[in-house]
């Protein structure tokens, strides 16, 4: 199987970049994993309604070129479906069997993602009512599908 993340922005703390490379290396012998960055919209803090939809529009047109016409797009937004582990073992498991074998998770900047993005979307995940800092989303989704295997295959894991 192959999992692509598309996320808006680079990870800067060192200790995200590290654990995302721990993760990075679990994961290899489960999946073939792509790591996309595109660039974040300089935003100031105050945005108007207009302004804020101006920058998840530039960062939702960057995202979408970089999805592959053909992959399963899983969307991360805090109005999505929430699962919990065993649930995300299970639905990475059944996509595999429907044929599903390229799926691309989108991770969004600071702002959320455009509407075009979510249509774009066969799926939309929330991983909590929370809010995360997107560039730690990335080493929390990371974990999650390690997680996911290791549940798959029935190989242990701390819980």
């Amino acid at each position: 199987m192959k999992i692509e993340i598309i996320s808006v922005g680079k990870v800067r703390e060192k200790y995200i970049k590290l654990g995302i490379d721990e993760f990075k290396k679990r994961l290899k012998p489960y999946c073939k994993l792509v790591l996309t960055e595109v660039r974040d919209e300089p935003a100031p803090e105050h945005l108007s309604e207009k302004e804020l939809q101006q920058v998840k529009d530039v960062e939702g047109r960057r995202i979408l070129q970089k999805i592959h016409p053909s992959s399963y797009v899983i969307a991360l937004d805090a109005n999505g479906t929430m699962w919990d582990s065993e649930q995300m073992a299970k639905e990475m498991e059944q996509l595999a069997v429907k044929g599903h074998h390229h799926l691309t998770f989108i991770i969004g900047g600071s702002n959320g993602l455009s509407p075009e993005v979510l249509t774009r979307a066969n799926f939309t995940l929330s991983f909590s009512k929370f809010t995360f800092p997107h560039q730690l989303m990335k080493l929390i989704l990371l974990e999650q599908l390690y997680r996911a295997f290791k549940i798959q295959r029935k190989e242990p894991y701390h819980k």
